[in-house]
């Protein structure tokens, strides 16, 4: 899964970790040595995103107003038609289309790359977020609910969420969409304001707060090689900010009902407890990524987390504002952040500017 997926607009989403210019928290070295930074290349976009690594091994970056952009190993590029579009979610469907989705007017819209000239095809405008699950079958999350691709078309999948009893919620109280299907062939499903749901066999499991989740507001979910279940969730801004969010990990995703979960947090790792977490990714490796907002990214491998802090462009991300993870054909990671395009290399953030190098 790729964090892809936001359930909040993403101008809410700075606005409220206070990163709408980055360049208001340099550190004083940095501040001295601006003039210098901004002469080492001109970022993607102010902020990206999403990122995604498709099939065919081309990496696709979302970005803020600017649409689409991809990486074939080669050349870094917009891909035309989508300028002035805001994407925040990327994914593949069976057939090898690039579907993508966004604020509105982007809404859903799809292509085939192996096409001549690729066409794009819009869906329809409305805000909307896009997800395959194992089969790369279409998930479709709107503000009114899910939908799930049949043919060629998308018939509703109806959630068991009372969007009434929602009191505290981040944008669009009980907001869904499909964050995985897990090795056991459950599908979870990432809500604002009402948790995760799993559903099998006609059943649905609602896990809350209630149940050890850190908020109710949860924004991606991943499955690591242990079978366990991780979560990154965000505070609730509405009516009021409730200061928790964070990273927590279900032991046991088959257990019979939510009251038997158990869920462990990580209240002792800085940037991972009572903060606004937007990035979940995992690696080919197996190592689980988490973008800590305001800290820098961890890196979860053999029970151990491992902070990578260190950029090259303070300028742009000293307030690591992790939108997106994609890893390419050589095992590189590829990072959007509030700020621009970088690439983790050697351990350092480096910056992906839009007239390269990228090697």
């Amino acid at each position: 899964m790729h964090s892809s997926s936001l359930l909040i607009t993403l101008t809410s989403l700075l606005t409220a970790c206070g990163q709408g210019n980055p360049q208001e928290q340099l550190p004083a070295e940095a501040a001295r040595n601006k003039d210098t930074l901004l002469h080492q290349g001109t970022p993607l976009a102010q902020y990206v995103v999403e990122a995604f690594a498709d099939r065919r091994g081309t990496v696709w970056f979302g970005t803020m107003e600017h649409g689409l952009a991809s990486y074939n190993g080669n050349e870094l590029a917009f891909f035309p038609g989508t300028e002035g579009l805001t994407v925040v979610s990327i994914n593949e469907d069976a057939e090898g289309r690039i579907w993508f989705a966004g604020h509105e007017g982007t809404g859903l819209r799809y292509f085939d790359p192996a096409a001549e000239p690729p066409v794009i095809t819009t869906l329809w405008k409305e805000e909307t977020s896009v997800t395959t699950d194992r089969a790369g079958t279409v998930w479709v999350g709107t503000n009114a609910g899910v939908l799930r691709q049949e043919g060629d078309r998308f018939v509703p999948f109806p959630l068991p969420i009372d969007r009434s009893v929602i009191g505290e919620y981040a944008i669009v109280p009980g907001r869904a969409s499909l964050a995985l299907e897990d090795s056991r062939g459950n599908l979870w499903f990432r809500t604002d304001g009402a948790g995760a749901i799993r559903y099998k066999d006609g059943t649905f499991t609602q896990f809350t707060k209630e149940h050890g989740l850190c908020s109710n507001m949860v924004n991606g979910i991943v499955e690591d090689d242990q079978g366990r279940l991780w979560f990154i969730c965000m505070q609730a801004y509405q009516p009021e900010m409730t200061y928790d969010g964070g990273l927590c990990r279900l032991e046991d995703p088959s257990v019979a009902t939510a009251e038997e979960a158990r869920f462990t947090t990580f209240p002792d790792v800085e940037g991972l407890h009572h903060n606004d977490l937007y990035t979940l990714f995992k690696d080919s490796g197996g190592a689980i990524w988490i973008g800590a907002t305001g800290r820098g990214a961890y890196r979860y491998q053999d029970g151990e987390f491992t902070l990578f802090d260190r950029t090259d462009r303070p300028d742009l991300n000293a307030s690591f504002g992790l939108q997106g993870m994609a890893e390419d054909a050589q095992g590189r990671l590829w990072c959007g952040f509030s700020g621009g395009l970088f690439r983790l290399d050697e351990g350092t953030f480096k910056h992906m500017p839009r007239e390269g190098p990228w090697e």
